[in-house]
C-alpha cells in the first residue's frame, strides 16, 4: 500500500486547487444569493481541461485516473458545492455513461464537446413518484417509425433546465418490469421536451434543478444509449460513478469547514483570549479533522478499485454515506465555532452547511447507502 501521492496526482490537486481558489471560491457567495448559474465557471474549467475526467484523450478527455477525478472534486467541492455538484453530473454521470455504453458514433459526437464543457449534459432518472426505487418509473417510450415517442415527467434533475443532452430513462417493455426500462439520449431542442427550473432551494442554489416533461416527445433510434432493456444497469453503473463525486466533494467540504473553523478561532477573542485555545472549540475542530481523514481514504479506497477495473459498489456506498454524513457534522460544528456570526452569510460556513446536507439525500439516500452496504454484506436484498 502507497499513501504518498503521484507527481501526477500533486499536478492536479494543485492546478485544481489554485483554479478553484481563483476562479471558483470568489464568486460562490454572490452565485449563491442570486441562484445565478456559474456558466462562466464551467467554461475556464472546460478550457482548462478540468471536466474531462476519466475519459481518453481520444474523445476529448483527460485520460485521469479516478484519484485523479476525486480530487478535482474535492477542490471544487472546498470552494463550491453548486459547482462540483455540476460538474459530477457532467463527468461521472454523462460522460462516463456515454464512454461505457455508447455507439462510436455517439462517444465522438458527444464526449468531445462534453469533456471541454462547450456542451453540458443532464441525468433523467428521478420521477415525482420515484426517486429510490427507480425501476417503478412511469415515463413511457413508445416505438413509432425509426425512433420513439416518450411521455411523462422527470423531478429533480441537477442541471435539467439548462443541459444541451440528457440521458433520460423510460420504460419500453412495461410488461418487463425493470428489465423494460431503456435509456435515450435527448437533445433539449426536441420537440416535445421542456424544462422547468426549481428555484428556493435551501442549497446548491447556484446549480440548476429543472422539472422536465415530455409530451409525444420524439426521440431517433440511434439515440438509444446501450440497448433496448439495458436502462436499469446503465443507471446502476452511473450511480456508482455519481456517488463517487459526492463523496469527493463532501471531503471538499469537510476541508473547507475545518479551514473557515481554525482561521476564524484564532481570531475571535473572548475572556482575553482566542477561542481556538478553548478546549471545546478544540475538540470540535479535531473531531473534523478525524472524520476528514477518515473520509478522504474512505474515497481513494473506492477510487483505486476503480483505478482496477473491480466491481467497488460496496466501497462507494460506504464513502457515500460516511463522507456525506461527516459533511453535515462538520458544518455543524463549523458554524458552532463562528457562533451568530456562522448564523449569517457574512461567513461560509452557513452554505457550507446548506450545500452538505442534500448530500445525504440525492444519488441515493444515506437510509439507501446503508441497505446496499447490508445486501453486499449479507446477501439478502432489503426489497425483493
Amino acid at each position: 500500500m502507497d499513501f504518498e501521492f503521484s507527481e501526477e496526482h500533486k499536478a492536479i490537486r494543485e492546478k485544481a486547487k489554485r483554479f478553484a481558489d481563483e476562479e471558483i471560491a470568489p464568486y460562490a457567495r454572490e452565485n449563491d444569493a442570486l441562484e445565478r448559474f456559474p456558466s462562466d465557471i464551467l467554461k475556464k474549467m472546460g478550457a482548462q481541461g478540468l471536466t474531462g475526467g476519466p475519459v481518453p484523450p481520444e474523445y476529448g478527455g483527460g485520460g485521469l485516473d479516478f484519484i485523479s477525478d476525486a480530487i478535482i472534486f474535492e477542490e471544487t467541492g472546498r470552494a463550491c458545492s453548486s459547482v462540483r455538484t455540476i460538474i459530477s453530473v457532467q463527468v461521472s454521470l454523462v460522460e462516463l455513461s456515454i464512454l461505457k455504453w455508447g455507439t462510436e458514433g455517439q462517444k465522438r459526437r458527444y464526449l468531445p464537446g462534453l469533456c471541454r464543457a462547450e456542451m453540458l449534459g443532464a441525468f433523467a432518472l428521478t420521477e415525482p413518484e420515484a426517486g429510490s426505487d427507480a425501476g417503478s418509473i412511469k415515463t413511457a417510450a413508445t416505438k413509432k417509425g425509426d425512433g420513439y415517442l416518450l411521455n411523462g415527467s422527470k423531478a429533480w434533475i441537477s442541471t435539467g433546465g439548462v443541459a444541451d443532452i440528457l440521458i433520460v430513462f423510460a420504460k419500453t417493455a412495461p410488461e418487463a418490469g425493470t428489465r423494460g426500462i431503456t435509456a435515450f439520449i435527448v437533445a433539449k431542442d426536441s420537440p416535445g421536451f421542456s424544462a422547468r427550473g426549481i428555484k428556493g432551494k435551501l442549497g446548491l442554489r447556484s446549480a440548476n434543478t429543472a422539472g422536465l416533461f415530455f409530451e409525444d416527445c420524439f426521440v431517433p433510434e440511434e439515440q438509444v444509449l446501450g440497448s433496448p432493456g439495458d436502462g436499469l444497469k446503465i443507471a446502476l453503473s452511473a450511480l456508482d460513478n455519481g456517488r463517487y463525486g459526492v463523496a469527493a466533494g463532501c471531503v471538499g467540504i469537510i476541508q473547507a469547514c475545518i479551514d473557515a473553523s481554525i482561521k476564524y478561532s484564532k481570531k475571535r477573542v473572548q475572556f482575553g483570549k482566542p477561542i481556538a485555545s478553548f478546549q471545546l472549540v478544540q475538540d470540535m475542530i479535531a473531531r473534523m479533522h478525524v472524520d476528514l481523514e477518515a473520509a478522504r481514504l474512505l474515497v481513494y479506497r473506492a477510487g483505486h478499485l476503480k483505478n482496477m477495473g473491480v466491481r467497488n459498489t460496496l466501497e462507494t456506498s460506504v464513502a457515500k454515506y460516511f463522507a456525506s454524513e461527516a459533511a453535515v457534522r462538520a458544518a455543524m460544528d463549523a458554524l458552532q465555532v463562528h457562533g451568530g456570526y456562522g448564523y449569517s452569510n457574512e461567513y461560509p460556513v452557513e452554505r457550507y452547511l446548506r450545500d452538505a446536507r442534500v448530500a445525504t439525500i440525492y444519488e441515493g439516500t444515506s437510509q439507501i447507502q446503508k441497505l446496499i452496504i447490508g445486501e453486499n454484506l449479507l446477501g439478502i436484498k432489503a426489497f425483493a
